[in-house]
């Protein structure tokens, strides 16, 4: 009994050997499909574009009534909200306010350099 197993402890003796470079052969296949020319390049998002919308650049008497009825109600006032809800671009809005602010309609929070902040003007305030 012991002969017929014997013959088979060679062969486990040969898988155990190239058991131990069978990892780095593998590493090899895998570097030859990684390495040379024949990797597939990788794809690059093009990123996420935000929808361009179709703002006003003039405002006509509609728009301009709009905007009288609506931006006085809103709590937080900036030429970015106008623009975003009028859909009318940051240059008009910014016309906008400076009129609405000499009507007494909104006033003024914070004045700075890139940003304005406007509320809307109380009647007991004034």
């Amino acid at each position: 009994s012991l002969e017929s197993s014997q013959p088979a402890m060679p062969p486990k003796a040969a898988q155990g050997k190239t058991g131990k470079n069978d990892a780095a052969a593998k590493a090899q296949a895998a570097g030859k499909k990684d390495g040379g020319g024949k990797a597939k390049k990788k794809k690059w998002s093009k990123g996420k574009q935000k929808e361009k919308i179709n703002a006003a650049v003039f405002f006509d008497k509609n728009l301009y009534e709009k905007l009288k009825k609506d931006v006085p109600n809103y709590k937080l006032i900036t030429p970015s909200i106008i623009s975003e809800r009028m859909r009318c671009n940051v240059t008009m809005a910014r016309r906008a306010i400076k009129d609405l602010e000499l009507k007494g309609m909104i006033r003024c929070i914070s004045k700075h350099a890139s940003q304005t902040l406007y509320t809307r003007a109380l009647a007991g305030a004034e």
